[in-house]
């Protein structure tokens, strides 16, 4: 097999060293592609620089594929900026609230609230934190539960819809593997199927309902609930200064209607299926490009009808909207940025053998249905210490299909097990964005979040292991089913142990 030996590992290597070193995703993978370059340049400096661009960078912003993808990024961000800032999403909100009197209905609605904030991972934790954080206050539920809550339906939720930004990215990336492999297959069909070993956002999402409808807490989280119910506290006592909830402005319109994201999103659906159904959808495959223009119109229209709408109710003028709308664009060159930079880095690794490298030293070596749970490791590994889910699946994407495919691994389990282990370091890792966000969101102290949530990510991302070990032998469903099973039994068991331990704690106290 064609590859550098050792070299072919420095580029991604490097690029995880330095995305934990520096926190900085842009700066790791760009490091990691300019020293593969430079191997592949017979270590000449200016010839590697001029290879980057001009063979690198400007090939990847040239290629139509490419160019289809950071155009729909850009209208997305868009929207997402239309939605977050037009209030609708409060408006909706306060109307439902007016039902919840219980402490099962609050949780329940919060999550429902997350699901339903389904287009923006960091929206999620700013609009539906401040909603319910009162709601919450009310009827003792602490914080912390807030902050899990939204964090378990940021990312998780994210993940798992094809046809927003984190979809269209993770797509990117595997159409690119397919096309070096010459796999025959749509990125939006391989994204679908590898939806069901998604295991630990599955998980993640589900482990809410659960607690809230058997009120079956534990460890920390179980202290936390136990210290709203019995003094009304709402954060620990600290003598650290730097350890106090921050609080946000809530992001409310003049005159918002729940129209104001009900509409668009209507709009939005009515527009894709309209565009897709003629050319088979749901039932026959539908390309790759045809999927991106039609979800790049339905953004579009779905934005004209949001500005419209904004600058009927006077929640905004027409500029203030437009700018907005702009601005929502703007955001996107990060992730634009770091996709470019991915994909040079997935050329310059294929360029070099790694997979081939990888999957010589595993052939014979490692068992194929291992290969997995490797990758979810590695991945969460990659995602606790960078705090970065998609700089994950930019370095690991580029190794996991190739190996799935020479090791005769599923593909789609593969892919699951990266997204997976991404989300799981993410949902461990303090320095997360989503993780800071929603402490943030919910008014609670980002030590205290933490605390509470990691042995709940600690539990899901146990059961996930084990069903990576079973995927890699079945590559069937059956491994998410068997998961739940766990973690519903694991909760039970859990809660109960937690519950007699805290019952003798305070009977000592008493005594």
């Amino acid at each position: 097999m064609d590859h550098y030996g050792l070299l072919s590992l420095i580029p991604p290597l490097l690029a995880i060293v330095i995305a934990v070193l520096s926190k900085n995703v842009i700066i790791s993978l760009f490091t990691g592609t300019f020293i593969g370059v430079l191997v592949l340049s017979s270590y000449q400096p200016i010839i590697a620089v001029k290879s980057l661009i001009g063979e690198y960078f400007f090939i990847q912003l040239t290629d139509s594929y490419n160019a289809g993808v950071l155009v729909l990024l850009m209208f997305i961000g868009g929207f997402i900026a239309l939605i977050e800032r037009s209030g609708g999403t409060h408006a909706f909100a306060k109307k439902v609230t007016k039902l919840i009197n219980t402490k099962g209905k609050a949780q329940i609605s919060a999550w429902f609230g997350g699901i339903l904030i389904f287009f923006s991972d960091l929206g999620t934790p700013l609009i539906i934190g401040p909603i319910f954080e009162p709601i919450f206050d009310k009827l003792k539920i602490s914080r912390e539960k807030l902050a899990w809550i939204i964090d378990s339906t940021a990312s998780p939720v994210a993940v798992l819809v094809p046809f927003i930004g984190w979809g269209v990215y993770v797509m990117g990336l595997i159409q690119k593997e397919f096309e070096a492999l010459n796999i025959a297959q749509s990125d939006f069909t391989a994204f679908v199927k590898a939806i069901p070993f998604q295991i630990y956002p599955i998980l993640a999402i589900t482990m809410v309902p659960l607690i809230a409808f058997t009120k079956l807490d534990f460890s920390s989280m179980l202290k936390a609930e136990k210290r709203v119910e019995t003094t009304g506290k709402l954060h620990w006592d600290s003598s650290n200064p730097q350890r106090k909830s921050e609080k946000i402005s809530k992001l409310e319109s003049k005159n918002a209607k729940a129209s104001l994201v009900i509409a668009p999103l209507i709009v939005l659906f009515v527009t894709l299926f309209s565009i897709l159904i003629p050319l088979g959808f749901p039932f026959e495959p539908v390309g790759g490009n045809d999927f991106r223009i039609a979800l790049t119109t339905a953004y579009l229209f779905a934005a004209i009808v949001l500005i419209v709408l904004m600058v009927y109710y006077k929640t905004k003028t027409f500029k203030d909207s437009f700018n907005i709308y702009i601005n929502g664009m703007q955001k996107m060159v990060y992730v634009s940025i770091t996709l470019i930079l991915a994909w040079s880095l997935g050329v310059v690794i294929k360029n070099l053998g790694t997979a081939n490298y990888i999957i010589q030293l595993l052939s014979g070596n490692v068992p194929s249905f291992l290969i997995p749970a490797i990758l979810f490791i590695l991945g969460a590994c990659v995602s606790f210490s960078t705090g970065s889910s998609w700089g994950t699946f930019a370095i690991m994407m580029p190794l996991a299909i190739p190996m799935a495919v020479s090791l005769d691994a599923s593909i789609y389990v593969c892919i699951g097990a990266v997204l997976s282990g991404g989300l799981f370091g993410d949902h461990c890792s303090p320095i997360s964005d989503t993780t800071i966000l929603s402490s943030t969101g919910a008014g609670c102290d980002l030590v205290d979040h933490v605390q509470t949530q990691l042995p709940y990510a600690l539990l899901n991302g146990g059961i996930t292991l084990i069903a990576f070990l079973i995927a890699g032998f079945t590559s069937s469903e059956i491994s998410t089913v068997i998961a739940f099973v766990m973690l519903i039994i694991s909760v039970f068991l859990l809660s109960k142990a937690n519950k007699k331990k805290l019952m003798k704690q305070e009977s000592e106290l008493k005594s």
